[in-house]
């Protein structure tokens, strides 16, 4: 049995050897790819090539670099580019670009956790620091535009979240603009798509169709209501 086990391990040496000295890597592995990419609306692709002659689209930037040191930046239409000494390095879409922000919880004011999710647009206004001045501006605008939206929605209560919408989304776009222009990008708007409350808070305002709410400060034992349907004053929890 043993002498089984070192002749299956040595055979499992020898094909991966084979498999490392084809150049092939071993099945459980991933290659990164090593194709330069860009993000586009469809999808991502491959950076252009240079022919020499190129045409740049509308509404794109293309970024090219000589000897591995930023040139210039190509504008749309017909372009000369050097070969071997000069390569397309970035393309940067200048059309507005509408981005989802995933569901995420926030705590309010009054300590109610909403469910929240959003849309984001904005536009590269300056391709050079998009292309140089961060990685992905796409992740990163759209991790930016949830730590700001938590950031407000912990300074309003959940009554407000509804009343003052349109402001909330105002003071999120200024404060992702604060943030962004470094990346050569400009927010210009942001829209709260959908808000979730919890099961309890749904319960509680399902349960106030048909009752008066009066507040009785001045009382200890909890909060009481009158109910239309009742005719008395009851504890809130015993509804």
């Amino acid at each position: 049995m043993m002498l089984q086990r070192v002749r299956a391990a040595a055979l499992h040496t020898r094909q991966m050897s084979a498999l490392l000295v084809v150049g092939s890597s071993p099945p459980n592995l991933k290659r990164r790819p090593s194709v330069a990419t860009y993000s586009t609306a469809s999808g991502r692709r491959k950076l252009p090539m240079n022919t020499g002659l190129v045409f740049v689209p509308q509404q794109q930037a293309w970024i090219v670099e000589r000897f591995g040191k930023f040139n210039r930046t190509m504008d749309p239409g017909f372009n000369i580019c050097i070969p071997f000494a000069e390569r397309i390095a970035y393309v940067q879409n200048l059309k507005e670009i509408a981005l989802d922000v995933p569901h995420q919880s926030a705590i309010t004011l009054d300590n109610v956790t909403l469910q929240i999710d959003g849309v984001l647009y904005f536009r590269v206004t300056e391709p050079y620091k998009a292309s140089y001045g961060i990685e992905d501006h796409e992740y990163a605008v759209t991790q930016l535009a949830q730590t700001t939206m938590r950031s407000e929605l912990g300074k309003m209560s959940m009554d407000n979240v509804f009343q003052e919408r349109t402001s909330l989304n105002a003071h999120i776009v200024e404060a992702i603009n604060t943030a962004a222009e470094a990346w050569g990008m400009r927010c210009m708007r942001y829209e709260i798509r959908d808000i979730q409350l919890p099961n309890k808070v749904k319960d509680a305002m399902q349960m106030q169709v048909g009752h008066h709410l009066v507040p009785w400060s001045n009382r200890k034992d909890g909060c009481w209501i009158y109910s239309l349907q009742l005719g008395c004053f009851v504890r809130m929890g015993e509804l």
